[in-house]
């Protein structure tokens, strides 16, 4: 299973992302760029890739440790940025960035202690990505079009693993579909 633990953002602020992104793609070569879909919008805590069936149990087990060491914070969307010239363009945070750090943390260290491979520790950086290019685009616009970007504030209060399920039929533009396949509330509530 191709998996990954996240924050996910709730609907309404989905919505509100969803409406700023309809304006980003008005703006000139936007056509160039391949547009995540709302299903795929998510705060990424730790990519693990391909992970054996037989390690998913005790990785969940330290999942669902982590999320009740880690209690629920505030955060919203805000501002943006880009990765690799423009190959990704994507939608910040603002809140307790120390605590969407700290989970990210600790996603990661709970992988590690279930045995799984997590190469080298990356500073974690607050980003959900609204769009991709295969080619170098000048993300400028788009980049100072979100710095006006603010979401409403809302509780964090559950870590979730994410399946990636990669498109495999070929369409051009086809995005990956996430499936949530365990959720913990932070700070054991709930």
């Amino acid at each position: 299973m191709r998996l990954f633990a996240a924050v996910l953002p709730p609907e309404d602020v989905a919505a509100e992302l969803a409406q700023e992104v309809a304006e980003l793609r008005k703006l000139p070569d936007a056509d160039r760029l391949r547009w995540t879909g709302r299903p795929g919008w998510h705060y990424t805590l730790a990519f693990y890739g391909e992970v054996d069936e037989d390690v998913v149990a005790e990785l969940s087990v330290r999942l669902e440790r982590a999320a009740r060491r880690t209690g629920p914070f505030e955060l919203a969307v805000r501002g943006g940025g880009q990765f690799g010239h423009g190959r990704a363009l994507w939608a910040g945070a603002e809140g307790d960035l120390q605590a969407l750090r700290l989970i990210a943390d600790r996603s990661e260290s709970a992988a590690r202690k279930a045995g799984v491979p997590m190469g080298e520790h990356r500073r974690y950086k607050a980003h959900l990505t609204v769009a991709r290019s295969r080619d170098a685009v000048d993300a400028r616009p788009y980049v100072a079009a979100l710095g006006e970007f603010t979401s409403r504030t809302w509780t964090v209060s559950e870590l979730v693993l994410v399946q990636s399920n990669l498109p495999r039929s070929g369409v051009p533009g086809e995005q990956p579909r996430y499936e949530a396949v365990a959720r913990w509330p932070l700070g054991g509530a709930g």
